[in-house]
C-alpha cells in the first residue's frame, strides 16, 4: 500500500470542446480524511473525481502526491481504489471472484489472495453471499461487493463516484453508515462526490462546493452550512427563501418591508442583495411580524412544510411543527443571525 500524507490539486483544468468542464480546482487532501465533493448536475464533481482516477487527462494543472507527480501516470499505476455509481462488477463471477480480481491482475500470492479477500468481505458483512453471483444480490449487497473489491488493493486513495444513488431511501442511510465505519476503521482516505447535501454534511470532514466546474467553498460541514460563502452556496445547501432586496444602514429593505440580517461579503447602503433564509429559520407567530398567506401545505411526519406568500406576491418557504393549512394567515419574522444578506 502506497501512503502519503498530502494529495495536491493545483490548479486542475479539464476542457470539453472548448469550455471548461472543470477550471483551476486547488485542492489539498490529507492522509486520512473524507472529502466530499458537492454540488448539482453538471457542475463538475465527476470531471474532477475522473482527472484525480486518472481516465480523464488534465487540460491544465497538475496532481502530486507528496512530492511525485500523479498526472502523468496511467490509472493502474496510480494505487487508487474506484466506486461507480453503477457497480461495474463482473456478472459472470462471484462475489469472492470480484472482490480478488484486482489482487490477481497485481500478482499477489494465492495465499495472501484468499486472506485479504476473505478480511474484505467480512468487513462488508457477505460472508454467506460470498459465492453467489452479483445478479442473485440485492443493490445495496452489489454496492458492498463494489466497495470491497476497491478496499482489498489496500488503495492510498479510494474514490467514490455517486455510490449510493441508485438506492432506496432507508438503504442509503445504511451505508452511509456503513461507508463511514470502513473509511475510519481501515484508516482510508475518500474523495466521494454526490449531489445529496444531507449525505456529504453526514459523512465527510470537508466538503467542496462547485457549481459550473468553479469551486465556491471548501470547508467543514458546519462551516458550509451555518456560513455559506455565496447565495450559490446558499441556494443549494437548502436557504431555499432568496430574497431580493436593497442594504440600508444595517437593515434590507424587501419590497415594503424592513428586516435585520447578517451580511456575507462586501454589503454597503444602497446595494442590490439578496437575503437567504432556511425554511425552518422562519418564525412563526408573534403580532410584529410579516403577514403571509399560506398556499399549499407538505405532511412530513413531525413537521409541516408549507409554501406561503406576502401580501405583495412574494413567496415564502416555511417548516414548522404547527399545524397549518391552505388559507390560513401567519405572521413570521426572521432572526437576524439567521438571515444572511448577500450582494445580488
Amino acid at each position: 500500500m502506497t501512503t502519503f500524507e498530502t494529495l495536491r490539486l493545483d490548479g486542475v483544468t479539464r476542457r470539453f470542446a472548448g469550455a471548461d468542464a472543470l477550471a483551476g480546482l486547488d485542492l489539498e487532501i490529507r492522509r486520512g480524511e473524507f472529502i466530499a465533493l458537492l454540488g448539482p448536475s453538471g457542475c463538475g464533481k465527476s470531471t474532477a473525481l475522473n482527472c484525480l482516477a486518472g481516465l480523464l487527462p488534465l487540460s491544465d494543472g497538475s496532481i502530486w502526491r507528496d512530492g511525485t507527480r500523479l498526472d502523468t501516470l496511467p490509472p493502474e499505476r496510480r494505487g487508487f481504489g474506484m466506486v461507480f455509481q453503477n457497480y461495474a462488477l463482473f456478472p459472470h463471477m462471484s462475489v469472492r471472484k470480484n472482490v480478488s480480481f484486482g489482487l490477481k491482475m497485481r500478482g499477489v500470492a494465492r495465499a495472501e489472495i484468499r486472506r485479504r479477500t476473505d478480511e474484505a468481505i467480512r468487513l462488508v458483512h457477505l460472508e454467506e453471499h460470498a459465492a453467489k453471483l452479483p445478479g442473485q444480490l440485492s443493490g445495496g449487497q452489489q454496492q458492498r461487493v463494489a466497495i470491497a473489491r476497491a478496499v482489498v488493493v489496500e488503495p492510498s486513495l479510494v474514490l467514490m463516484d455517486e455510490p449510493l444513488s441508485n438506492l432506496d431511501a432507508k438503504l442509503r442511510l445504511e451505508m452511509r453508515t456503513e461507508i463511514r465505519r470502513l473509511h475510519q476503521n481501515l484508516g482510508l482516505t475518500t474523495v466521494y462526490v454526490t449531489h445529496d447535501q444531507e449525505e456529504a454534511l453526514s459523512m465527510a470532514d470537508r466538503l467542496v462546493v462547485l457549481r459550473a466546474g468553479r469551486v465556491q467553498q471548501i470547508g467543514t460541514p458546519e462551516e458550509v452550512h451555518n456560513r455559506p460563502a455565496n447565495r450559490h452556496v446558499a441556494d443549494f445547501l437548502g436557504f431555499r427563501n432568496l430574497l431580493p432586496g436593497i442594504a440600508g444602514g444595517g437593515s434590507v429593505k424587501i419590497n415594503n418591508w424592513q428586516v435585520s440580517g447578517t451580511p456575507v461579503g462586501a454589503v454597503a447602503e444602497g446595494d442590490p442583495v439578496v437575503a437567504a433564509i432556511r425554511p425552518e429559520d422562519v418564525v412563526l407567530g408573534g403580532g410584529s411580524g410579516i403577514e403571509v398567506t399560506v398556499e399549499v401545505v407538505e405532511y412530513h411526519g413531525r413537521e409541516i412544510a408549507a409554501e406561503a406568500r406576502t401580501v405583495d406576491g412574494l413567496p415564502l418557504h416555511l417548516r414548522t411543527s404547527e399545524r397549518l393549512a391552505p388559507g390560513d394567515k401567519v405572521a413570521v419574522a426572521f432572526p437576524p443571525e439567521r438571515l444572511l444578506v448577500f450582494p445580488a
